[in-house]
């Protein structure tokens, strides 16, 4: 076993956290600190919120999650799609938005527990490629256009994120050159950053220069404001008659949102060979919300840039979360330092971390490999692009999609057609069910109609990937119909797991007969064949 999954195992057994631990959570947090003032501003609510957001969360994963690296916090999406579920029923910035939000987690959190505890992991892995893929590069361009404002120091009212940066862009007279500057600057080093080292500080440098700049009176741009020290308060005063508006935003969001931890705790788990449960993981999410939305934050999903930071720092078990939680919660009660930074850096921090979710290759591969699911990928790109805000719109047509292709394809069954003397032999493949049963009775009673001189059908289920009721009661049908016309009609190869149902529904007639046979493929046939074909 390699080295690296053998000491991962001894240390996740330990009581007490590694020195890895250690300086992977303060890495971590120093990070985090700055991401979590930039996440809240694109969630819509007051930035010292991403800050309680960036505590509470960390610590209540800590200790319960499946995975030892996994950090758990405000990330661009799960703001994103708190800001889309929010826009229409409150006002952005203000402190009843921040409520609002501090509901959504609860709702996601529970949601979350919910799944965990019931054992219903699985639908981790239900989301389709294309669906997640595809949305999540439009969320990208969303988060990035949200951004561009101010990028700019242009304010825009405007709650489509699209829109308020085709304004901001069009109002060139307005742009602030510093602001600008400023942006660009803390994009650039967290770029450069990563192409230094992985280990490199690009957010906690770029931020403190930024902050630096402002506070000293080098710049006057537009700022964050003022935070308040002190640790993250209770929630109170939650408006719960808005509960019921929340409970689909909230399931998309819990669903949506654990595609990147998820995904996260698998890769690392597959490299350290350990095990990975799904429902241990949806446990600690759902807790990391709860707490989240009792503390006035808001909801969480797990960061893939922050958790492969604190692997690279040294981070063994999962006391390396819950430190990062610890250093966040010590530095809150001097939260107020960071009240003179500029509004632009935090642009360039969000700009920075969704750049390499802008790519090409889920769409390209889609159209190489699967048409179906292409047309599955770019109608859910499009549908969230346009129902900005509400991005949780585009999910649910992408699901709807991808419902619908399955459904096209189960509904699809091929058959493979040969002739021997007088007998007709079929072979369907796929899934004989009540909505594809029909075909198969359709087809054969042509292929009858076509061939007067054959007087014997051969119908081998060998092929069949699963058989239900209807298919069962369709061969049924097809053995009564046909023995009224003179016509003998066999049942060959019946899988094992279909033969009950089968024998059940047939009867002990001869002819069914439930074991494969030998010599009924085309290929052992040849040379006695007199027509061989597939449909």
């Amino acid at each position: 076993m390699p080295r690296a999954g053998r000491s991962a195992r001894a240390a996740d057994r330990r009581a007490l956290p590694t020195r890895g631990d250690l300086v992977a959570g303060l890495s971590v947090a120093l990070v985090v600190i700055p991401q979590s003032l930039a996440y809240a501003e694109l969630a819509g609510i007051p930035a010292v919120h991403g800050l309680y957001t960036a505590a509470v969360a960390a610590i209540a994963a800590g200790f319960i999650g499946s995975s030892p690296y996994l950090q758990t916090g405000p990330t661009a999406l799960t703001s994103l799609l708190t800001f889309g579920a929010l826009a229409p029923i409150a006002t952005s910035g203000t402190e009843s938005f921040a409520a609002h939000a501090a509901l959504l987690a609860l709702v996601v959190g529970g949601v979350r527990l919910l799944l965990g505890l019931f054992r219903w992991g699985v639908v981790a892995y239900l989301m389709s490629q294309p669906v997640v893929s595809s949305f999540t590069v439009a969320a990208a361009i969303l988060i990035l256009s949200s951004q561009v404002p101010a990028l700019l120091g242009v304010r825009v009212d405007h709650d489509n994120p699209l829109v308020a940066a085709g304004v901001a862009l069009g109002r060139t007279g307005q742009w602030d050159l510093v602001s600008l500057g400023i942006g660009a600057f803390v994009i650039a080093v967290m770029v450069l950053g990563r192409r230094v080292s992985p280990l490199f500080p690009s957010a906690l440098v770029a931020t403190a220069l930024a902050l630096g700049a402002s506070a000293l009176g080098w710049v006057s741009v537009a700022e964050v404001g003022r935070i308040p020290d002190g640790l993250p308060p209770l929630s109170a005063g939650l408006p719960w008659d808005t509960l019921g508006s929340l409970l689909v935003p909230g399931l998309v969001i819990a669903l949506v949102g654990f595609a990147e931890p998820a995904s996260i705790a698998r890769r690392y788990a597959a490299e350290d060979r350990r095990s990975w449960d799904a429902n241990r993981e949806f446990v600690g999410q759902g807790l990391a919300n709860v707490a989240s939305g009792a503390f006035s934050g808001y909801p969480v999903g797990g960061s893939f840039s922050r958790t492969a930071l604190g692997r690279l720092s040294g981070a063994r078990t999962r006391w390396s979360g819950a430190l990062t939680g610890v250093v966040v919660l010590a530095v809150m009660p001097v939260a107020s330092v960071l009240s003179n930074l500029p509004k632009a850096a935090l642009a360039g921090l969000v700009i920075a971390s969704v750049l390499s979710l802008l790519e090409v290759r889920p769409f390209r591969d889609a159209w190489r490999f699967s048409r179906p699911q292409f047309f599955v990928a770019l109608p859910t790109f499009l549908a969230t692009l346009v129902s900005a805000p509400r991005v949780e719109r585009g999910v649910l047509v992408g699901v709807a999609l991808a419902l619908a292709v399955h459904l096209w394809r189960e509904l699809r069954l091929e058959l493979e057609v040969w002739t021997t003397g007088d007998t007709l032999h079929v072979r369907p493949q796929g899934v004989l069910y009540f909505a594809s049963a029909p075909s198969l009775e359709t087809r054969i009673m042509s292929l009858m109609a076509d061939g007067p001189d054959l007087r014997h059908v051969v119908v081998h289920l060998d092929q069949l990937g699963r058989l239900d009721l209807t298919g069962a009661l369709v061969l049924r049908s097809l053995v009564e119909d046909m023995e009224r016309a003179d016509i003998t009609v066999m049942i060959e190869g019946t899988q094992p797991q279909a033969r009950r149902l089968v024998g059940a529904v047939l009867g002990p007639e001869p002819s069914v007969v439930c074991e494969p046979e030998a010599g009924t493929s085309p290929r052992a046939r040849e040379g006695k064949d007199e027509a061989h074909g597939s449909t």
